[in-house]
């Protein structure tokens, strides 16, 4: 039975420290968007064109077009 007088003031100091944590997590918005980071990649902005903004560096040179030259000279001539 002593032990209770052990136990008891143990278990609030530990729900006191979960409890702190807890709150934490939701100031510092922890828990406020789980799926963005994942959709995010899949949601992948190419608009650029495959050249380069000032904040990403250098400019790249354009993409190439898919359409190779014979082809481009046969749509060309139609």
């Amino acid at each position: 039975m002593d032990i209770l007088y052990l136990l008891i003031p143990l278990s609030l100091v530990l729900v006191f420290i979960i409890a702190v944590f807890f709150w934490w997590s939701l100031r510092s918005n922890q828990y406020d968007d789980l799926d963005g980071p994942g959709y995010r990649i899949l949601m992948d902005d190419d608009s650029n064109d495959g050249t380069r903004t000032a904040d990403h560096g250098t400019a790249a040179a354009p993409p190439k077009s898919r359409v190779s030259d014979s082809a481009q000279a046969n749509l060309n001539d139609t």
